[in-house]
C-alpha cells in the first residue's frame, strides 16, 4: 500500500495530534439529520467543535450498518477548512483492509478494535504511514491489558467504550469510570484518552474527572433542537471551558 504524499500526511498527523490531545467535546455524526448532514455538522463547528466523530459499521463486527468513505470524503473539505479533524472510528472486521482508503477519504485520526484484527501492531503503523494518527479502542469487557504491548511506541490514543458498540442513545456503563481510571494510570502521557457511549451533559463531568480528554457524544448534540447550544452546554459540563 502507497502512504499519502510526505508534506500532507505530516501536517494532517499534526492537527490530529494537537486536537485529539485536548480536552475536547467530539460530536458524533452518528446521530445527525443526514437529510441536512452538511448544516448539522456546520452547527456544531460555527458552536466551537473541532473533531468530528464519524462511525463505520459493517453489519459484521457489529450488526448495524452505517456509510463508508463516501461520508467521510464528503464532510472533509467542511471539517478541515474549519480547521477541525474526522475521527473514524472503524466498527468493522479486518479493519486493516480499510485504512488505506479512510486516510485518503480525509480521515485525520482511525481507530480500530482490538477485538477485530489479530494484527493490531500492524495496523496501527498501517495506519500512520497512511499520514493518520493511530487508535485503538476496547469494548467494554475487554481487559486494559492489551493495550500494554503497543502503548509505548505504536498508539497516540485509546478510545474506551462505554457502552456496547454499534446502538446510539445508549446509557453509559458505570463500570467505565472506574475502566477510565486505570486506562489513564496506565497509559503514556503521550496517548490521549477518549471515551464514547452515554455521553451527555449529565454524565460529561463524571468521565472527564476519570481521565478522558476527548468526549465523544452523538444524541445529546444532534438530537438535540439546537445541536450547537447542546454541544457548548455539554463542554461546560465537561468543564472543557
Amino acid at each position: 500500500m502507497q502512504s499519502l504524499p510526505g508534506q500532507h500526511a505530516e501536517s494532517r498527523l499534526v492537527a490530529g495530534h494537537t486536537l485529539l490531545h485536548e480536552r475536547r467535546v467530539a460530536p458524533s455524526i452518528l446521530s445527525a439529520d443526514f437529510s441536512r448532514l452538511g448544516a448539522h455538522v456546520g452547527e456544531v463547528l460555527d458552536a466551537g467543535a473541532r473533531v468530528l466523530h464519524v462511525d463505520i459499521m459493517d453489519g459484521h463486527f457489529v450488526p448495524p450498518i452505517t456509510f463508508g468513505t463516501i461520508a467521510v470524503s464528503a464532510l472533509a473539505d467542511q471539517i478541515h477548512n474549519a480547521g477541525g479533524v474526522i475521527d473514524v472510528h472503524l466498527m468493522v472486521e479486518r479493519p486493516e483492509r480499510h485504512v488505506e482508503d479512510f486516510a485518503k477519504a480525509g480521515a485525520d485520526n482511525i481507530t480500530v478494535h482490538v477485538e477485530a484484527t489479530s494484527h493490531l501492531n500492524y495496523t496501527l503503523s498501517l495506519i500512520r504511514e497512511c499520514g493518520c494518527s493511530a487508535a485503538a479502542v476496547l469494548c467494554p469487557a475487554t481487559p486494559i491489558e492489551v493495550l500494554s504491548e503497543v502503548a509505548g511506541e505504536a498508539l497516540d490514543l485509546a478510545l474506551c467504550m462505554s457502552v456496547n458498540p454499534g446502538w446510539g442513545n445508549q446509557k453509559l456503563i458505570p463500570a467505565s469510570i472506574g475502566k477510565l481510571q486505570r486506562m489513564r494510570a496506565m497509559l503514556p502521557d503521550h496517548v490521549a484518552l477518549e471515551v464514547d457511549g452515554g455521553v451527555h451533559a449529565e454524565t460529561a463531568a463524571s468521565v472527564a474527572e476519570a481521565g478522558a480528554n476527548l468526549l465523544v457524544t452523538g444524541s445529546a448534540v444532534f438530537g438535540a433542537d439546537d445541536p450547537g447550544a447542546a454541544y457548548q452546554e455539554i463542554v461546560r459540563a465537561a468543564g472543557f471551558v
